[in-house]
């Protein structure tokens, strides 16, 4: 009995490494659950940048197809503002034979474009070709005009302009001059206005 007694402090010393022994046991093995939980948050959250170079993906790239008298006939990308010379520079210039004198350098291109090289006495195909947007009769061909030409001709400001180039883009190309009724703001009169003005298609 007194052996008990004068070991008692013993004992308890003894208890109490066994409880700090099994919590610390118990929390150890908790630990990687919540590790794991603080690595998933992360993760979710690393999907996004993919998320987005998957939309830009899936972005339209814009093309135009040239032919006729350069080094490397083909279907070239285009970026926004970019002109035929641009496009003649990465089909790596004009052949010897082609006539420079019949195509316009400065226009602007377009998506879906025919940038046609004539042979020198070769003459440019005028529905193909954008040595210029008018024809001779001064017409602006509908399906290619910029936004700067639409606005040239009567009744069509900048926002009819820019309504006709979404439903190019949208739709595709007019096929007759009447398609354009199915522009919000274009009506009988106003087309009448526009005929002898404009080269569909």
């Amino acid at each position: 009995m007194n052996w008990l007694k004068k070991n008692i402090p013993l004992f308890i010393v003894i208890v109490v490494i066994l409880v700090l022994f099994v919590f610390m046991n118990k929390k150890e093995a908790s630990s990687p659950l919540s590790a794991s939980l603080i690595s998933s948050e992360p993760a979710d959250s690393a999907e996004s940048p993919l998320a987005v170079e998957t939309i830009e993906e899936k972005e339209r790239v814009a093309v135009v197809d040239i032919k006729g008298e350069v080094v490397r006939p083909g279907v070239y990308e285009i970026d926004e503002g970019d002109r035929v010379q641009d496009i003649i520079e990465r089909a790596e210039g004009f052949t010897e034979d082609a006539d420079i004198f019949q195509v316009n350098l400065a226009q602007i291109v377009q998506d879906e474009m025919v940038v046609l090289i004539p042979a020198v006495g070769q003459e440019g195909d005028p529905a193909n070709s954008l040595a210029g947007e008018q024809t001779n009769n001064n017409k602006v061909k509908i399906n290619s005009a910029t936004r700067e030409e639409l606005t040239q001709l009567p009744g069509i400001g900048p926002a009819k302009a820019e309504a006709i180039i979404a439903h190019r883009d949208n739709h595709g190309q007019f096929q007759k001059a009447e398609d354009l009724l199915d522009i919000s703001g274009i009506g009988e009169k106003t087309l009448e206005t526009l005929i002898e003005h404009i080269q569909v298609p």
